[in-house]
C-alpha cells in the first residue's frame, strides 16, 4: 500500500528540526566551518574602497564581464592577468539578523525533508524494510543537501576543502533525515 505525504507530516517536520539542530551543532559547537573564510590583509582599506564606491547590496565580479565574448578583448585579458580576480558579495550593513536567518534555515531543512518524503512516497510502501527506507532516503538527502555545492568550487573559486566540508554536512543531514523517516515510517496495515 502506498504512502501519502500527509501520512509523513511528522517525519517531515521532525527530520527538518533534527537537521536544523545538527546544523546548529556543526556551526556552534564543532565549528569546523570557522576556517572557511580568511581575513583580508588590508581589510580596512578594502572595506573603505567598497564603502566609497557606494555599491548596492549584490553579487559582483572583478574584473567584470557581462558576456564571455568580452574575454576575447586583450584589455580584459590583461585585467584578468594583472588581478585581482574576485567574486564579492555585498550584504546589508549591520549584524546578521539571526532570527530571520535561523528561521530560513529551518524552512530550508523542512522543505528538503518534504522533497525527500515525495521521493519516498513514489518508491516505498507502508511497512517497507527499514534498511531500504534508510538507504533510499539517505541517498536522496545527500544529493538534495550536498551535491549542488560542488559547482561553487568548479566555477566560483571556493576552496575544495570548503566544499568537502559542505559534503560532510550533507552526509550528516542525510543520515539524520533518513533515520527519522525510518523510525517513523508507517507500518503495513
Amino acid at each position: 500500500m502506498s504512502v501519502s505525504l500527509v501520512e509523513l507530516w511528522l517525519p517531515i517536520l521532525l527530520s527538518g528540526l533534527f537537521a536544523w539542530i545538527a546544523s546548529a551543532l556543526i556551526h556552534m559547537v564543532i565549528k569546523y566551518h570557522n576556517t572557511d573564510y580568511k581575513k583580508l590583509k588590508d581589510e580596512e582599506g578594502i572595506s573603505g574602497a567598497i564603502e566609497k564606491s557606494e555599491e548596492d547590496v549584490g553579487f559582483y565580479t572583478l574584473p567584470h564581464c557581462a558576456d564571455f565574448n568580452e574575454m576575447n578583448d586583450p584589455a580584459v585579458q590583461a585585467r584578468f592577468k594583472k588581478g585581482p580576480v574576485a567574486i564579492v558579495t555585498i550584504m546589508q550593513k549591520g549584524l546578521p539578523p539571526m532570527g530571520k536567518l535561523l528561521t530560513q534555515q529551518f524552512i530550508f531543512f523542512v522543505l528538503g525533508s518534504l522533497f525527500v518524503a515525495a521521493v519516498a512516497c513514489m518508491t516505498l510502501t507502508k511497512g517497507a524494510v527499514a534498511v531500504d527506507i534508510f538507504q533510499l532516503l539517505f541517498l536522496v538527502g545527500f544529493f538534495g543537501f550536498g551535491w549542488a555545492s560542488i559547482p561553487y568550487s568548479i566555477w566560483f573559486g571556493h576552496p575544495w576543502l570548503v566544499t568537502i566540508k559542505y559534503l560532510i554536512d550533507a552526509l550528516i543531514y542525510a543520515a539524520v533525515i533518513a533515520a527519522t523517516f525510518t523510525w517513523l515510517w508507517p507500518a503495513a496495515v
